[in-house]
């Protein structure tokens, strides 16, 4: 049976709640672990800081995402009207749809620029391959999630971009018209479709993320960040002071909490002024097209994914043999 830690009864009302928790919940340990105790190396620039802003951002979709599933319906029939019922007659509902549709966009800028950042330090070399590999899982249950997103608006593009990125699925030899015809569900993209995707979009695809993203602090935490000039902080050759603490290190919880704090604070100014004064962003965060109900019997003149899709549907394009399903 585990030892609990007594405390004075006279202590405050505060360290016997801590106490209380620390004796059925190791939270102390872990701040320490992964905060006040947890070492960093002392030359981190403002490459570092789009970690967190990725961390914060999936904060900011999961909680405004659970306010829009409050009133969406994932119906062929309703979607489109159902999302113009959140922006018109939802309290609010404007500014939530406008934080997840900036959301979208700005979780896929700050990591890219999160993962320049680890290719331009090597931060996938050893000890790190884990922490590399988690993140590139991390990406691709991103494209997946916002490309099921992308459909549920249910207006022209969402419905004829996931038309042609389904269709892509059918060039794979052998398997591709069966796994084209399982993702869709259907024949065509529609109700069977929209009901796939919204449940991977709302409750599969998210597990997976959250589960990813804790693999990856942990391991994170576990071989230490890597830094500009390669100086390694931990392991048995890293200089270390009489209590081996590392000598080229500081803890991370007050210096680089502070650090994050600043980038946080300037991030949500610029993300505050895109959702109220350019929230379509030029047709680049909301395409025009999205805002005319789905019509399988009217195609756009110019259909595209949207534009952090745009490199792998360039890729894509190049290549002879599903040059026809991208057209």
């Amino acid at each position: 049976m585990a030892q609990f830690k007594e405390i004075s009864p006279n202590a405050p009302a505060g360290e016997k709640l801590l106490n209380w928790i620390d004796n059925r919940f190791p939270l102390s340990k872990l701040y320490k672990e992964h905060m006040s105790e947890y070492y960093a190396p002392k030359n981190f620039n403002l490459w570092y800081i789009f970690g967190s802003l990725s961390l914060l951002v999936l904060v900011i979709q999961i909680v405004t995402g659970i306010f829009l599933v409050m009133n969406y319906k994932p119906d062929a029939a309703l979607a489109f009207a159902s999302v113009e019922y959140i922006m018109r007659d939802v309290p609010w509902g404007w500014l939530i749809r406008y934080m997840h549709s900036t959301g979208a966009s700005a979780f896929f800028i700050v990591v890219y620029l999160h993962m320049f950042r680890g290719l331009m330090y090597g931060s996938y070399r050893k000890p790190r391959e884990l922490v590399w590999i988690f993140g590139c899982a991390i990406f691709l249950a991103l494209m997946a999630e916002a490309f099921m997103g992308y459909l549920l608006p249910w207006g022209q593009m969402s419905y004829w971009g996931a038309q042609v990125i389904v269709n892509l699925f059918s060039a794979i030899p052998f398997i591709g018209p069966d796994l084209a015809l399982l993702i869709r569900g259907d024949f065509v993209v529609g109700d069977a479709t929209l009901n796939r995707f919204f449940s991977f979009h709302v409750i599969a695809v998210p597990l997976v993320l959250l589960g990813l993203v804790v693999a990856h602090i942990i391991a994170l935490h576990e071989v230490g960040s890597n830094n500009p000039d390669g100086v390694e902080i931990k392991g048995p050759n890293a200089p270390k002071d009489a209590h081996g603490k590392p000598l080229d290190g500081i803890p991370f919880h007050p210096y680089y909490s502070v650090h994050d704090i600043l980038a946080v604070s300037v991030f949500l100014m610029a993300f505050s002024a895109i959702i109220f004064f350019a929230p379509e962003f030029g047709g680049y965060f909301l395409e025009y097209n999205n805002f005319i109900p789905a019509d399988p019997l009217k195609t756009p003149p110019h259909i595209a994914p949207v534009w952090y899709f745009t490199p792998f549907y360039s890729m894509l394009r190049a290549i002879t043999s599903v040059r026809n399903d991208c057209a």
